[in-house]
């Protein structure tokens, strides 16, 4: 319940912020702040041998590809079409094919699955970015006419691909061999990691709805108010089958898959409102609508997972 608060709170703030004053540029120092704070604690047991990890574990690798990759993006287009709208299709699209999240690790942790590997599926999504961009761009280039619309730039953001690899990856690791060697220090951000997350979310989630971009919603709200209802109850029923699928395809009794679990559960909500901060022009503002509204849906419903089902 806490987290929900500071969810929200991080979300309203953040917006009104952005209304009354000039708002944020955005900076890919956001994503080197998560990395440090919410990934880099969950790194101080991995070692680089559990890399075999991948091998011994590939078949619940594949489920997560099959998950990630396949069921997830043909449930976002079903409710995306459903809407009519070509930025809520986009934006819901985008959401399903970025697995993980600066947060994953913390659920990972917190729910007793396999950090390790955890976090192997991590570098492994964030690889495969480049992939999901080229998903997003085929969905728009053989879709746009279905909603009357257009789209004649290519999805240029494929450039994120490499920044997001040394920014939460390669840099919280290095950082976590680093702090390792300080075991006082070690010791007070475990002491810590709870209140260190909490502030995280807060200040990520401010720093979000607070960009220049986030404020282009207004317009939405004073020509076509109708779209929040769409976006938000699209983003409903889209986690609500994820879950429901996730929770068939994984067993939960083992640790591995509990990691894999958190990896279709979550979403990597901040890159996603990135991409369609910039990308707004080819696919609408909508876009950023099902983005939104899935920070108020993914992060409640991971609270309420990792207490029913793993308390």
């Amino acid at each position: 319940m806490q987290l929900i608060v500071i969810v929200i709170l991080g979300a309203l703030f953040g917006f009104i912020y952005g209304a009354n004053t000039d708002g944020f540029i955005f900076s890919s120092n956001i994503c080197l702040f998560a990395g440090l704070t919410l990934i880099m604690p969950s790194l101080f047991k991995f070692e680089l041998m559990h890399v075999k990890l991948v091998w011994e574990h590939k078949m619940v690798m594949a489920k997560g590809i099959l998950v990630n990759y396949v069921i997830f993006p043909i449930i976002a287009l079903i409710i995306g079409f459903a809407t009519g709208d070509f930025g809520i299709t986009a934006g819901l699209f985008l959401v399903a094919v970025l697995s993980g999240g600066g947060m994953v690790m913390h659920w990972i942790k917190k729910s007793k699955g396999d950090t390790s590997f955890g976090f192997l599926l991590l570098f492994i999504n964030l690889l495969l970015i480049s992939f999901s961009l080229l998903m997003l761009h085929a969905f728009a280039t053989y879709t746009a006419g279905y909603f009357n619309a257009s789209y004649n730039n290519e999805v240029a953001v494929t450039r994120f691909a490499s920044a997001v690899v040394i920014l939460l990856i390669v840099i919280p690791l290095i950082a976590s061999r680093v702090v390792r060697l300080i075991k006082p220090l070690v010791t007070l951000i475990g002491t810590y990691q709870k209140y260190i997350s909490h502030i995280s979310i807060f200040i990520i989630l401010f720093y979000l709805f607070g960009l220049q971009g986030s404020q282009t919603l207004i317009d939405i709200y004073d020509f076509e108010p109708e779209l929040f209802f769409i976006a938000f109850g699209a983003v409903v029923v889209f986690y609500a089958l994820t879950f429901l699928v996730s929770k068939f395809v994984y067993n939960l009794e083992n640790a591995q898959e509990r990691a894999a679990f958190w990896h279709s559960i979550t979403r990597y909500l901040t890159l996603a409102l990135v991409i369609a901060t910039f990308s707004s022009s080819s696919f609408g503002v909508s876009m950023l609508l099902p983005i939104m509204f899935a920070y108020m849906v993914q992060i409640p419903l991971s609270v309420y997972i990792a207490e029913k089902h793993f308390k």
